[in-house]
């Protein structure tokens, strides 16, 4: 069985299109009856339900930022009674309030479909066994893929993210098939499970990687998955719209969207005009089948493209590009725009460099300037002549970006790890 559910998988464009319109018109007139905050919203703006006739009127909608969803802190836009709500999660809350996602039984149920349909075009499978190895807790990653795999049928570890040691014990005794985990946290096992001497390309049984929760360069894809032996698959969700199970990859490594229950725009983050497919911006989502928090046209901050090409896996959800970056993450130096991740695949593309690398920023008055700490191998560090491996990194850099930023080679094990969210950018 190659789909998980083919016939909405499959499903002709236009068919796909007349789903989505029945399910906005639903979402915007249960929005605006049940919740008092969306009818201000909609009367604000000038527009009733009955004002959405094509999926182009959603453009009339106002958006919704984060900042409002801190403002209704914690239950502002539940369209249904607390009694209702079966399930409360949170972001983690570290740039202001918590955006609370709350679930009924059949948001829940939901949940459960996307997360195993993500799962099964990564190829993950009944006869699996899922270390997942996100935080619990509040945080939506590790429910969401606790909830897919488990409908999937595949055998869950829920061992959470920490106390890695045990991590790698567990990986190996319980022959752990299929590893969930930021990409950060993935490249620390690997560096732990190398102290405790094994190989970890050979020593396990591993052959599937599901990673997300933060932004991650191909070149780490490939050092991961050459430092695991596994094939690395990337997820895509936000706790504002459901947690993971928004977007994931096919065997063709594209990012299809769940597009019957999530109805992606691609926006010009300045002036909110709504672009084309292929063009770059910022995604804009709105939940279709959401009950007890429906999200209607929630800026994202995320930059990325969206296509409404077939995929050679057969498969006609659109397709997300990778994250670029965020535009709260972008940086101005030297009058040049850089996103982490840019810097990511520029030091990623050198060789004897490990995956921990910091990007430090210093603002004087107006000008904000940029250097980046790298680690090198342990093998690479005892080989010396660093100055050089600086000099390389920088002309990579140079190459994609344009722009001269100092390099400093630090020794291995000097940099922060992260179990969870790595932090890239610190300012001094």
């Amino acid at each position: 069985m190659k789909f998980w559910d083919e016939k909405i998988e499959t499903m002709p464009l236009k068919d796909l299109k007349e789903l989505q319109l029945a399910r906005l018109k639903k979402v915007v007139k249960m929005a605006y009856e049940k919740n008092a905050i969306y009818r201000e919203k909609f009367k604000k703006a000038g527009i009733k339900p009955d004002d959405i006739k094509s999926l182009d009127d959603l453009s009339k909608i106002p958006f919704l930022t984060k900042e409002e969803l801190r403002n209704y802190y914690p239950f502002g836009l539940l369209c249904v009674e607390m009694d209702d709500v079966v399930e409360i999660h949170a972001s983690s809350g570290t740039t202001g309030k918590p955006v609370v996602g709350t679930y009924t039984k059949h948001d829940l149920e939901i949940w459960a479909d996307v997360m195993a349909r993500s799962l099964w075009a990564n190829g993950l499978r009944k006869s699996d066994i899922l270390q997942n190895a996100y935080g619990y807790g509040l945080f939506t990653g590790a429910h969401g893929f606790e909830k897919g795999a488990q409908k999937i049928g595949a055998t869950v570890i829920p061992i959470s993210s920490g106390n890695t040691k045990r991590q790698i014990n567990i990986m190996k005794d319980f022959g752990t098939t299929a590893i969930a985990a930021t990409p950060s946290y993935a490249l620390y096992m690997a560096e732990v499970a190398k102290e405790m001497g094994y190989e970890p390309s050979k020593d396990f049984k591993l052959h599937l990687g599901l990673f997300g929760a933060e932004a991650w360069s191909d070149e780490m894809r490939k050092k991961i998955e050459e430092t695991w032996g596994i094939v690395a698959h990337e997820h895509y969700g936000l706790t504002e719209i459901i947690g993971p199970g928004v977007v994931s990859e096919c065997e063709e490594k594209k990012l299809h969207i769940n597009a019957d229950h999530f109805l992606a725009e691609i926006i010009d983050p300045k002036t909110g005009e709504r672009l084309e497919p292929g063009e770059e911006g910022e995604l804009v989502f709105t939940t279709l089948t959401k009950e007890a928090f429906p999200a209607i046209r929630f800026r994202t901050r995320d930059i990325a493209s969206y296509s409404e090409e077939p995929c050679e896996c057969g498969r006609t959800l659109p397709i997300q590009s990778r994250i670029k970056g965020r535009s709260d993450d972008m940086m101005k130096v030297k009058g040049v725009i850089v996103f982490p991740r840019q810097i990511e695949e520029a030091i990623m593309h050198v060789d004897g460099v490990s995956g921990n690398y910091q990007l430090v920023k210093t603002k004087k008055h107006e000008m904000t300037t940029l250097h980046v700490r790298v680690e090198p191998t342990e093998e690479r560090y005892k080989e010396g002549n660093l100055d050089e491996l600086a000099k390389r990194i920088e002309d990579e850099i140079y190459a994609i970006l344009n722009l001269h930023l100092p390099v400093e080679i630090v020794k291995p094990g000097t940099l922060p790890r992260s179990e969870g969210k790595a932090k890239r950018v610190v300012e001094e």
